[in-house]
């Protein structure tokens, strides 16, 4: 028997906590699944994500329009009494993992966050049953203020619980820089890099410049003129606003006016709304608030867009940067944003600007407008270059770590 052979045969048992079913992460699931080499069960904390309810970020009610569970095996693990339905309290994981035979049941457990009694408690009874633990996380140093207590707490508890940790998997290059300050440096490591579904994305924005003047017409806009784009929670921390005011910054030196589309919800969109209504009574009518848009219907509006925006502060990645890119646009985000060492080159596939600054902002903006042929061509970069940060990169990754934690060949 070969060892591609036997690998096939024994695939890697492969636990994966996280707390509810995410968007994002549903598509790398179905693709793990896929790989006979690895018999993966994912355990959800909660359901909630399945249904429709409020979220916090976005403020009005959602429920997904893709499938969320669908081509892996999956289960939700039971609660303890009252627990909150997004934050529950589980119980049984110790079981699952002991499995009823000599050996636990799974060869790996894979833990996606650590800022959770689950989380902790999945650590605890890994290292009862001696199987090797993955943890894989957002975070980067720059993710938002703290004070030095909170600082020293956070570093004492990461020092705690690396006992209980084998290695960890980054997502990028802020993420792994994040891991070697708390860890330390020669800490193992092996990059799983933040990714979406490019092909599905790349797709559908293709699909959509069919039906492209409908939603011209819904939106009242003029084919002709160029259409700078938001999309993400309406929060502080999005800095949407920002983006408003190096629009309004812009907009007098240009004619026709470029259209700023802001796609999302949330507490700022009051704000947004406010000051929207002044720019109109200033002759300003080439804004549009066009609200919380499913994941589906995203492509629609890049495939309508000249540029896509992000100006977020405190950004741990921004996943909608790496779909922008896959519908070849050319991005712009602050450098606060955490994928923008890994995805953007400034001038190649986008531009990037201090967080905060708003000229700078605006200096970013008239270069994209100003000129099309260099903006078209940072949007093709853009699609090369995320085509190879994409789920078979994050398979190779995964392989190297399970292959290292359970000396496979």
């Amino acid at each position: 028997m070969s060892s591609e052979e036997a690998v096939i045969r024994n695939p890697i048992r492969l636990a994966y906590l996280v707390s509810h079913p995410i968007q994002y992460q549903a598509p790398l699931l179905r693709r793990i699944a896929q790989d006979p080499s690895i018999d993966l069960t994912v355990f959800f904390s909660s359901d909630f994500s399945l249904h429709s309810y409020k979220d916090q970020g976005f403020g009005v009610p959602i429920t997904w329009d893709t499938p969320l569970t669908d081509g892996y095996k999956h289960e939700f693990l039971p609660i303890f009494g009252n627990s909150t339905t997004h934050r529950p309290l589980n119980h049984g994981l110790f079981t699952r993992l002991k499995g009823s035979g000599n050996k636990p049941a799974f060869d790996v457990l894979w833990i996606h966050g650590y800022a959770s009694l689950n989380a902790l408690q999945a650590m605890l009874a890994a290292k009862a049953l001696g199987i090797p633990v993955l943890l894989r996380a957002e975070s980067w140093l720059n993710d938002r203020p703290r004070s030095l207590s909170k600082l020293i707490a956070k570093k004492l508890f990461l020092l705690a619980i690396k006992p209980l940790i084998t290695g960890v998997l980054p997502i990028g290059t802020l993420n792994r820089a994040y891991w070697a300050h708390y860890l330390g440096a020669t800490f193992p490591m092996w990059t799983i890099p933040y990714a979406v579904d490019n092909a599905a994305f790349e797709a559908l924005t293709n699909k959509a410049a069919i039906r492209r003047t409908e939603l011209q017409v819904e939106l009242h806009l003029d084919p002709t003129r160029p259409v700078i784009l938001f999309a993400s929670k309406l929060q502080p921390r999005k800095r949407a606003v920002d983006l408003l005011d190096a629009y309004l910054a812009l907009t007098p030196n240009r004619e026709p006016h470029p259209y700023l589309l802001f796609v999302g919800d949330g507490e700022d969109r009051p704000l947004l709304a406010a000051r929207i209504n002044e720019a109109a009574a200033h002759g300003i009518h080439s804004i549009r608030l066009c609200g919380f848009r499913n994941q589906s219907e995203l492509p629609r509006f890049f495939d309508l867009a000249t540029v896509f925006v992000l100006p977020s502060r405190h950004e741990p990645w921004g996943l909608v940067v790496n779909e922008a890119m896959a519908a070849a646009l050319p991005v712009i985000v602050s450098d606060e944003v955490g994928c923008h060492p890994d995805l953007i080159t400034p001038g190649v596939e986008g531009l990037v600007f201090p967080a905060g600054n708003i000229p700078a902002l605006t200096n970013a903006l008239r270069q994209i407008l100003e000129t099309p042929c260099a903006a078209k061509r940072m949007g093709q970069n853009a699609r090369t270059r995320i085509r190879q940060w994409d789920f078979e990169a994050d398979l190779r990754g995964l392989h190297q770590a399970l292959a290292a934690v359970t000396h496979a060949p």
